[in-house]
């Protein structure tokens, strides 16, 4: 199984050394995965190679991780490790998409050619440990829409994270911009237990009628600390039933997953879950639709 090609298009490095984030750098703070003090230590490429050596891994997307002060920093640096070693081949970058200035930032990170688009976390939650977004109707807001109306300019794409009340929102969101790619993150993070896999299932299929969004199955630990094959096998299959195999990808989230479980037992479980699935299908799934959405 090994042999299956993987690309990663969604994984985390930090040099805390180096950098300063403050999430990591400022001690544990409350959060929709528990305690994450295990993973307070820089992460660099040679790690994330460790950690992949037993799969087939050929390509990787970067995702954005809280680099202060500046978000062109954090791609400049990405950039240089990549020039060197060829990791990461994408880089999602930050902006604040309500900024007026904000096309100029996305200029600045487009100087460097792994760049490929922007997240900016909209989860909204009840609890305050559980939200990345002081607003709640953000994206409905004529500054922000601004701002996301940049990305189509630039034909750069937008990583979407959120919780599932907010898929309709976000639907709309799509509709009236149909030329941005919007990539789901995390499987749409569904982190309030069991009981709301209806009220998710139900989100996901929601936004999946927007041509323009493709979601990442990934971060299944963050809701499920003591996951199993067996219960994370709902999200998957819902996950590809609502999306499609054209429209889904499977990814690591490490090292945020690693508090969770290895790298090995993320992709083995992915194939596992998927071993009846015809070639061409787990092919798209693990390799063919990253490399399209994040034209690598």
């Amino acid at each position: 199984m090994a042999e299956l090609p993987f690309i990663d298009p969604h994984h985390h490095l930090w040099d805390l050394e180096a950098n300063y984030y403050p999430w990591l750098t400022d001690g544990v703070k409350p959060s929709a995965f528990g305690d994450y003090e295990a993973i307070r230590k820089s992460y660099l490429l040679d790690d994330y190679l460790e950690d992949a050596r037993n799969q087939n891994l050929v390509k990787s997307v970067h995702l954005d991780v809280g680099f202060d002060p500046s978000p062109v920093g954090e791609t400049r640096w990405l950039q240089e490790i990549a020039n060197k070693r060829g990791f990461p081949h994408g880089i999602v970058g930050y902006a604040d998409l309500s900024k007026p200035d904000v096309g100029d930032l996305l200029d600045r990170h487009m100087e460097y050619p792994n760049f490929r688009g922007i997240r900016q976390s909209m989860n909204y939650h009840p609890d305050p440990a559980k939200t990345y977004q002081a607003r709640p109707d953000v994206s409905r807001t004529p500054q922000w829409r601004r701002g996301f109306g940049e990305l189509a300019k630039r034909r750069l794409s937008f990583d979407l994270q959120l919780y599932y009340p907010q898929m309709g929102q976000f639907l709309e969101l799509a509709r009236d911009f149909p030329d941005v790619q919007i990539i789901l993150n995390h499987t749409g993070m569904q982190v309030d237990g069991p009981e709301h896999f209806g009220a998710w299932k139900k989100g996901m299929h929601q936004l999946a009628q927007a041509p323009n969004v493709a979601c990442k199955i990934s971060g299944l630990g963050m809701g499920d600390w003591k996951w199993t094959v067996a219960t994370i096998r709902p999200y998957v299959e819902e996950a590809i039933a609502a999306f499609g195999v054209g429209r889904s990808m499977f990814a690591t989230n490490f090292p945020v997953d690693k508090l969770f479980s290895s790298f090995d037992a993320i992709v083995n479980a992915f194939k596992e879950i998927t071993i009846a699935y015809p070639h061409e299908e787990r092919l798209a799934l693990f390799h063919d639709n990253a490399a399209r959405f994040y034209r690598l």
